[in-house]
């Protein structure tokens, strides 16, 4: 991985607290305060644009997967 892509990912690990939510599910991170932290933090706002979407729509659906009880990696044949 890149020096770009460690900062992104730790970027990710620090937004615990910026979700956005609905009742019963994950649509998102905050990606305004996403943005603020990285330019906070010296990361390149425009690697964490291009990066921070693909990370998040599989983050969405792992989470709505986790709270709906629907783990596809669970189901047997």
């Amino acid at each position: 991985m890149t020096q770009d892509g460690w900062q992104v990912w730790d970027l990710v690990g620090r937004l615990g607290g910026q979700l956005r939510v609905i009742p019963g599910a994950v649509i998102g991170w905050d990606i305004s305060a996403a943005l603020a932290l990285a330019t906070a933090l010296g990361i390149n706002p425009l690697i964490v644009a291009e990066l921070l979407p693909e990370i998040e729509a599989v983050m969405v659906h792992k989470l709505n997967e986790q709270m709906t009880g629907n783990d596809a990696s669970d189901v047997r044949s």
